[in-house]
């Protein structure tokens, strides 16, 4: 994948995979030297064999193919530009994957669309409770499914053309101020 939130999306898409309810997706653009990103969720999670053995592309726990590509490429990726993943875990408590990239690395990929991600992730996914954090150059940004749920009530759904379309519009607008860009 040639950019950060296909990553994050593919991650967040197994959370969902594993019964998550809520997700945490937290980017932070310059953490001590460091460009991060943080999937944690509240799913099934893993054992600790499994756990270990994760970053093999060998290993999955899907009944579809025989090889997981998400884990071990996203950690292949993150050495490669001077960084490291950080994985947790536990049967019935979720999981936490936090990826690292030496933020002035000239081979990171660039984050990309992720306001595509998240509409795309929570269009796919009705129910999922998503808070999302973005810490960047000029302050953070923060959107929480719930506060969206709770204004509009039962005509929330994110894959609605309307909502779909305001959610990519806020984000957006939102996430350009952070970044310290113009929309």
């Amino acid at each position: 994948m040639r950019e950060l939130a296909l990553h994050i999306l593919d991650i967040a898409q197994n959370s969902v995979a594993a019964g998550a309810r809520h997700i945490w997706l937290t980017v932070s653009e310059n953490e001590q030297g460091y460009f991060v990103f943080s999937v944690r969720d509240d799913g099934k999670g893993m054992d600790s064999e499994m756990l270990q053995r994760v970053c093999d592309p060998f290993v999955t726990s899907r009944t579809t193919r025989k090889v997981g590509m998400g884990i071990p490429f996203i950690d292949m990726v993150t050495q490669q530009c001077g960084g490291h993943l950080e994985l947790q875990s536990a049967l019935g408590k979720g999981t936490e994957l936090t990826a690292y990239f030496a933020a002035d690395n000239i081979d990171r990929p660039p984050l990309g669309d992720i306001v595509s991600s998240v509409q795309v992730l929570l269009a796919g996914a009705p129910q999922l409770e998503l808070e999302f954090a973005y810490n960047g150059a000029n302050g953070s940004l923060v959107f929480r499914t719930q506060e969206v749920r709770e204004i509009l009530g039962e005509a929330c759904d994110f894959a609605n053309p309307e909502i779909y379309a305001w959610l990519g519009a806020y984000l957006k607008e939102q996430l350009a101020q952070v970044q310290g860009k113009e929309v």
